[in-house]
């Protein structure tokens, strides 16, 4: 695959890497079911969010050209086919339960694997991607069964079921041990989470339940630019991918006169400040590579290096200022803040390409293109060139 050229323009550098990062969905999805694999490895089980990134995306690929209408009703229809007909149950092997799924299903058959969490967010992500769909497909026939099953999904979640004893929303559930012992605390990607809950029109929580979360906001400055803060980039992305928060203000923010969007706009100049101060004198690091996030990382062991003993991690949720941060830089994650400061994103982006092609040509033998979606919809690539959703899923 050719790196990014000088010559290049903007546009024909972002239909080349947005394409190239759509096939991930093509490629790496069951077709009998619609699933879509959390990873490119062999064996990688499916995660929900990622299947509602990609019920998001296929409008976007029919609307660029980059697939038929027809294609991505079939796609689309087959997908909610199985989620509306999967097993919902107490057993330890369904696919889900009240109306939410589990984070992780095996792909053939769409149970639950790993005795993983029944995930709140990750049910918000692909109740998200159903929405939409049901939105976009308005025309007769197969289109009308897409909005009809679409309806069955979004009405079986039962969110006030989910709501803890201070009224906010809890994480996830186990039918082995119940809900789980922790919360949403802080600002995060929990946004879409709870405006879909209060927005059911079958099973909401009071919209009381969000100022209540609200109590645990922290605004700061940091670096000499004022936040709400959230260390993680991705946090600050996944809401914005179905949502416009450009001028809407709920009450913290009309008391700081901000909004959700600018918040964002905030962080990526922070990213790019952290960057360039670069504390812990990793190589590369700059205001032009930046992107401090969830993903993978070189491994979970601990290793020597000069002039300082660091330690650097798998997987791993890493933020900026306060950490963890052990060097690793997420590649797709300057490209996906291409709506908050399209300058910024691309040229870290082209600065991206040409300071490693190894990364390039290691994931083009995978995926054919860079991993890097816009609109905070990404992907991450490990040191074997195998592509993850794991970098912010």
């Amino acid at each position: 695959m050719p790196l990014a050229r000088a010559e290049e323009s903007n546009d024909a550098l972002l239909e080349r890497l947005q394409r190239g990062a759509f096939r991930y969905f093509t490629e790496y999805a069951n077709a009998e079911n619609g699933l879509v694999a959390d990873t490119s490895r062999p064996g990688s089980p499916c995660s929900i969010a990622v299947v509602g990134f990609a019920l998001s995306c296929y409008p976007i690929a029919v609307e660029r050209g980059w697939m038929s209408r027809s294609e991505a009703c079939k796609r689309t229809l087959r997908t909610l086919q199985f989620f509306v007909a999967s097993l919902q149950g107490q057993q330890t092997d369904a696919t889900g339960y009240r109306g939410f799924y589990y984070h992780f299903l095996d792909m053939s058959g769409g149970r639950r694997i790993w005795q993983c969490e029944l995930s709140l967010i990750d049910t918000a992500l692909l109740l998200a991607g159903v929405h939409l769909a049901a939105l976009y497909f308005d025309r007769n026939d197969e289109e009308s069964t897409i909005r009809t099953l679409a309806q069955e999904l979004l009405v079986r979640a039962d969110w006030a079921w989910a709501l803890t004893d201070r009224e906010t929303l809890a994480q996830g559930w186990k039918p082995e041990t119940g809900f789980l012992h922790y919360g949403w605390e802080g600002y995060n990607e929990a946004t879409i989470l709870y405006i879909l809950a209060i927005a059911s029109a079958a099973h909401p929580i009071p919209a009381e339940s969000f100022d209540r979360w609200k109590f645990s906001y922290q605004w700061e400055n940091l670096l000499g630019i004022d936040t709400l803060y959230s260390g993680p980039l991705f946090t600050h992305l996944f809401s914005h991918a179905w949502i416009d928060f450009r001028g809407i203000q709920d009450q913290f923010m009309r008391e700081i006169n901000f909004d959700y969007f600018r918040n964002t706009q905030n962080v990526v100049a922070i990213q790019r400040e952290y960057a360039a101060r670069n504390p812990r004198g990793f190589a590369a690091y700059g205001r032009d590579l930046w992107g401090i996030t969830a993903g993978d990382g070189p491994s979970n062991e601990e290793r020597v290096l000069h002039p300082r003993d660091r330690r650097f991690y798998g997987y791993m949720a890493r933020g900026v200022p306060f950490g963890p941060d052990d060097g690793t830089i997420a590649p797709w994650a300057m490209l996906a803040t291409l709506p908050f400061g399209p300058e910024h994103a691309l040229r870290g982006t082209r600065h991206l390409l040409a300071r490693f092609p190894q990364f390039v040509q290691a994931t083009a033998s995978r995926a054919d293109s860079m991993p890097a979606r816009s609109r905070a919809m990404g992907s991450g690539s490990r040191r074997d060139g195998t592509v993850s959703t794991r970098g912010c899923l």
